[in-house]
């Protein structure tokens, strides 16, 4: 039976969502070792929706989770109806939507709260001691769910970023994009894809090293 990988997304876009060429480069890496990805995103809201032309803020409302939908070609579930009993690994790709619409780690760093069915399916997977990968901004996450765990995660090199990720009690190691930092004894692997860039190919080289690592601790 082929292993089954989460996916968690957060809608779809670099500034409101999720980082579109992530979250594909996660899904190609997991289909070229013959993983089974189970997309999902919580049935919310988006924080807030980004003009991605302009880069402005506009006054629309769309939800995560049919916004996800675009890039898991509709192959998505809402994360409630997940349990980690259903996966062997989790995996966060990046994007401003992971610190707006996962978590308001973008607003409140070290302080952030996580969805709850975020949340509990990331506590879930860990005390399972099942991998999990986070992308790009996606460490916030973890730190704010699993802080207490001291959890070495990265985000490449930004000070700022990376204190409010030790203020959670987590660990930070700056990392060069094509490279990924791991967590032995949480079973944590991060990567810092385009926290750095500059180009497709840099992050590719990263996530694609980050993903072969996390289904490589699957037990």
């Amino acid at each position: 039976m082929p292993r089954t990988v989460g996916v968690v997304l957060s809608g779809c876009g670099f500034r409101d969502g999720s980082e579109i060429y992530e979250s594909v480069l996660t899904l190609l890496a997991l289909d070229r070792m013959g993983i089974k990805a189970l997309c999902m995103a919580p049935d919310i809201d988006q924080a807030k929706v980004i003009n991605h032309l302009t880069g402005k803020e506009v006054k629309q409302t769309r939800n995560v989770l049919v916004e996800s939908a675009r890039i898991a070609r509709g192959a998505i579930v809402d994360i409630a109806k997940v349990k980690a009993e259903d996966l062997d690994a989790l995996i966060l790709p990046g994007g401003y939507g992971a610190a707006l619409n996962l978590s308001d780690f973008a607003s409140k760093g070290a302080k952030a709260t996580v969805n709850d069915e975020v949340a509990e399916l990331v506590r879930q997977v860990h005390k399972q001691g099942k991998p999990i990968c986070a992308i790009c901004i996606a460490p916030g996450v973890i730190a704010a769910v699993l802080g207490k765990k001291k959890p070495l995660l990265t985000i490449g090199n930004d000070a700022q970023t990376a204190s409010q990720i030790e203020a959670t009690g987590a660990r930070h190691e700056n990392c060069a994009v094509r490279e990924f930092v791991v967590d032995p004894k949480n079973k944590i692997v991060s990567t810092p894809a385009y926290m750095l860039g500059p180009s497709i190919a840099h992050v590719a080289e990263g996530i694609e090293k980050a993903v072969r690592e996390t289904v490589a601790m699957i037990g």
